[in-house]
């Protein structure tokens, strides 16, 4: 019994200290709408529509909103009780399926203050974290990871590479209050680190010693030409010879074409520039090391993990061809909680999903065969008939080549103001 009453405690002080800030899984049909606060900022922001897609893992459960438009900005948040992380960890996660095969566009959240107004949210409204995948083409698959430090977004220094398949996948970034992070897909660590290390959020510790100079006979060559190597007297050879093989025209005229000259060949006994041997030098003392001083400028902040009033969670984001799903938002907390939610939600749906998703590939597979049987017996029958309808099939593919193109450039300048917006801000 005395067992029992010590384990009753450690449960009442574990609950009492977990909390969960703000969760959203949809699962209360158009009621989500009541939560959810679209932006007016533009006037053309793209429309969310509540869907379990095209294929689940359980009908009601995958519910999310989904991206419904084509090139569009959307912009939609929600708000929960103001919080500060201060000496806890926050735990921020989410599921993202790009069931349209995503060719350019963001599935990232970002975390607002609570002075945020949410009517008018775009993309310079200041954010303290902005996490989760960003496609664009073949170049751009990775995890962001923002943080804004002293009113400045700060880029992390690694490359995490996200999924970019079309099944859900669980997004999970954890912020320590020990200055460390961890990010997890599918609730496995794919990276971490330390704050400072990761980020520059502060100016290096140590930097080169302005006064120190390399010594005037330090020689940091490990290697010398031999002096007493020489180059053989048969060494020097012309590139190029005249062809030996050549023989002038029988119609050369040498009054209309000049003097004839058998053209040129590559010398095969031509050696290249002759270079003396190379030796060890007995006078190499290794690289020269620049010593380092202690940076004036440095000053040691175990705040950068601080967030006061943490209270809106956002999507913010642009996309060329829509379909993505968001799901499964938690703020949280608590590491453990976190883990138990994914494998209560993405958990129990991922393999259902993966076999409804399979049966449709092969489904569309074996319709597509059928379908290129027959075209090809009615090309057979109808003879040029047929290889006219597929000029007619090439041109419309060519303009929906050209139209897709056109979207990317327009993602992609979209894109480089962003990254640029950022790189100003550092």
């Amino acid at each position: 019994m005395q067992v029992l009453g010590v384990v009753a405690v450690i449960l009442a002080v574990y609950c009492v200290h977990a909390k969960i800030y703000f969760r959203e899984e949809f699962l209360d049909g158009d009621e989500w709408r009541s939560r959810w606060v679209n932006s007016k900022h533009k006037s053309d922001y793209g429309e969310w529509k509540l869907t379990a897609g095209n294929f689940y893992g359980d009908a009601e459960k995958d519910k999310g909103l989904q991206t419904s438009q084509d090139a569009r900005f959307y912009a939609a948040s929600a708000r929960f009780e103001p919080f500060s992380n201060e000496g806890k960890p926050v735990v921020i996660q989410f599921t993202v399926k790009h069931e349209q095969k995503i060719d350019c566009g963001g599935g990232y959240v970002k975390v607002f203050p609570d002075d945020l107004d949410q009517t008018a949210m775009h993309g310079d409204s200041s954010y303290y974290i902005m996490f989760g995948p960003d496609i664009c083409g073949y170049s751009t698959k990775k995890v962001h990871v923002i943080f804004n430090y002293k009113g400045k977004n700060h880029l992390i220094k690694k490359e995490i590479k996200c999924k970019d398949d079309e099944l859900t996948h669980m997004y999970t970034l954890i912020l320590n209050p020990d200055q460390t992070y961890e990010v997890k897909i599918d609730n496995e660590k794919v990276e971490s680190g330390s704050l400072e290390e990761d980020w520059d959020f502060l100016p290096p510790k140590n930097i080169k010693d302005p006064e120190a100079k390399k010594p005037e006979d330090w020689d940091d060559n490990a290697k010398m030409d031999d002096a007493d190597d020489t180059k053989p007297e048969d060494w020097d050879r012309s590139e190029n010879i005249p062809d030996p093989d050549a023989k002038k025209p029988d119609d050369w005229d040498v009054d209309m074409d000049g003097e004839w000259e058998p053209p040129m060949i590559p010398n095969p006994e031509y050696k290249g520039e002759w270079k003396p041997k190379q030796v060890d030098n007995p006078n190499y003392k290794g690289p020269w090391v620049h010593p380092e001083i202690d940076n004036p400028e440095y000053s040691a902040d175990s705040n950068i993990y601080k967030f006061d009033k943490i209270s809106v969670l956002g999507l913010d984001l642009w996309q060329v061809k829509s379909g993505t799903i968001f799901d499964n938002f938690l703020v949280t907390d608590d590491v453990k909680e976190a883990e138990d939610i994914t494998n209560e939600t993405w958990g129990v749906t991922k393999e259902p999903e993966r076999k409804m998703k399979q049966e449709q590939d092969d489904l569309k597979r074996k319709e597509e065969e059928e379908k290129t049987k027959e075209q090809d017996t009615e090309v057979e029958e109808d003879g040029e008939d047929g290889e006219d309808g597929d000029d007619e099939d090439d041109e419309i593919d060519e303009e929906e080549e050209e139209d897709t193109k056109d979207e990317m450039e327009e993602a992609l300048s979209e894109m480089d103001e962003e990254e640029a917006k950022l790189k100003d801000e550092l």
